[in-house]
């Protein structure tokens, strides 16, 4: 991933085409969270940052945070297909080891993104980057007895933690 590393005062300096430009790649598909939390610059902190990108998403309609989650790829179901992920997305897939799975392990998480699809009609979003091939295994069985209502917070939770790792990457504190 080749993304300019700033600082938060280059950042706030920024207008907003420059800003969505810089940040808002962190939300997958949707710089449109990133042009959204523009409007709260300046921002003293990292966390100020992050908390007003969360801000854009939680007051974001349902059918926009769907489109959130959805924008996000399966886990491993693209890997072979590398040109469909973002670069952040592959190098956080590879990282975990989503690549060097076993055939049965992919086998596995191939029926569970297609039953976790099935019952909530996104794809299961999980910051790969906290979690290594068998956590990601073991996540899928506890959250597919989530509600669909249960399950877009968790998936907006993980959206979050891989928004916060990604900005953390490119911006100098």
């Amino acid at each position: 991933m080749s993304v300019e590393r700033l600082t938060l005062s280059q950042l706030n300096l920024m207008d907003r085409s420059a800003f969505v430009c810089n940040a808002g790649w962190v939300y997958e598909h949707s710089p449109w969270v990133a042009e959204r939390a523009w409007e709260d610059r300046p921002f003293s902190t990292m966390d100020e940052l992050c908390v007003a990108m969360e801000k854009a998403v939680r007051s974001a309609t349902s059918e926009q945070q769907l489109a959130l989650i959805q924008a996000h790829p399966d886990l491993a179901g693209r890997l072979s297909s590398v040109s469909e992920l973002t670069p952040a997305s592959r190098n956080e897939q590879v990282g975990a080891g989503l690549h060097q799975l076993t055939i049965a392990e992919a086998e596995l998480l191939a029926r569970n993104n297609a039953l976790y699809r099935e019952k909530f009609g996104f794809p299961f979003v999980l910051c790969v980057r906290l979690n290594n091939a068998g956590a990601i295994l073991e996540a899928f069985s506890e959250r597919l007895k989530n509600t669909q209502m249960e399950e877009i917070d968790v998936a907006l939770a993980e959206i979050f933690k891989i928004a916060r790792l990604r900005l953390s990457d490119v911006i100098i504190l």
